[in-house]
């Protein structure tokens, strides 16, 4: 197939057929965050290595590729998208800033744990978020995945439920940390073995919340008989609201980092890619943690994920 695209004036024809499904999923994906209002955010390979330090507990790993520069200063080749856009972010006040990216990184691979370049395409929303900013992102990771396939669905939960539930029981920090970690390899026999050794006041309460995942007509009633953080439970049933419920999951066992994120968290799959292509969430204590006010929420599509992958074609 061949498409017309205009190069600053100049009529210029491209032959898709030779492009590979990372370029064909990256033109789509940036047609669909520039029609939906985002600007392009471009940034240099490197960034000066102290920004990944005095964030390290945002990023995936604290693994860099770093390197001293001809004027002396340490820098490293950057690990992350997010950390450079709240660096730059100026929303004005009451105003909410869109800025999409395209941008290689380079991190440890979970499969290898060698470094490696990873291509990823996503956006971020900065500044005076309300309810349907966070649903107009929810909405636009599900046009996402289905740029690159009809069969998908993504996964949502809400820390702010599962937050509520483990304050309530005051479990001590290693044996949250812990229950955290079998919640999300979906554990939860070693997760009732724990909570049972612990003592743990609330455990069936947690076990119960932990097992939760399905269609968001028959999660949300359970979620209310559990009687937890009732103002997020009735947060999630609006934003399900405007979605696509044919498409779309709740899973507790969904926490991604939760030093990292806050309040709504959320994963896209594809059939036939075993693992998550997109990754996403709110994390307005990262922007805090850069003296930012207000709010954040974004997420980012791993494009290296889907080269093997027969995506839809796009004109």
């Amino acid at each position: 197939m061949k498409v017309i695209i205009d190069a600053g004036g100049i009529p210029v024809t491209i032959d898709t057929d030779i492009l590979s499904n990372e370029e064909k999923i990256s033109f789509a994906l940036r047609s669909l965050y520039h029609k939906k209002g985002y600007t392009p955010y471009r940034m240099g390979k490197f960034e000066d290595y102290e920004l990944y330090m005095k964030n390290k507990d945002f990023l995936p790993s604290s693994e860099l590729i770093s390197f001293t520069d001809t004027n002396g200063r340490l820098k490293a080749l950057k690990p992350d998208v997010t950390l450079s856009i709240v660096r730059s972010a100026r929303p004005g006040k009451g105003a909410v800033q869109k800025l999409y990216y395209d941008e290689n990184v380079y991190r440890v691979s979970e499969s290898s744990r060698c470094f490696k370049e990873i291509r990823q395409a996503g956006l971020e929303c900065i500044g005076e978020l309300d309810e349907d900013c966070v649903a107009e992102v929810l909405g636009l990771a599900q046009e996402n995945l289905r740029l690159i396939s009809d069969e998908c669905v993504l996964s949502v939960s809400h820390l702010g439920i599962v937050s509520g539930l483990l304050d309530g029981m005051a479990l001590d920090g290693d044996t949250r940390r812990q229950a955290l970690a079998l919640i999300a390899g979906k554990n939860l026999h070693e997760l009732k073995a724990l909570l049972a050794e612990r003592g743990a006041d609330g455990a069936e309460r947690l076990l119960t919340l932990a097992s939760l995942s399905g269609e968001a007509e028959a999660v949300l009633p359970a979620l209310r008989e559990l009687s937890c953080a009732a103002e997020c439970v009735e947060e999630l049933r609006r934003l399900t609201e405007k979605l696509d419920k044919t498409r779309l999951r709740l899973d507790f066992s969904l926490l991604g980092d939760m030093h990292y994120y806050n309040g709504i968290a959320f994963q896209g799959y594809v059939r036939g890619v075993p693992s998550n292509v997109i990754s996403g969430g709110q994390y307005d204590g990262l922007l805090h943690r850069m003296g930012k006010p207000g709010r954040a929420i974004g997420f980012a599509c791993y494009l290296d994920k889907l080269e093997r992958l027969e995506v839809k074609g796009h004109a």
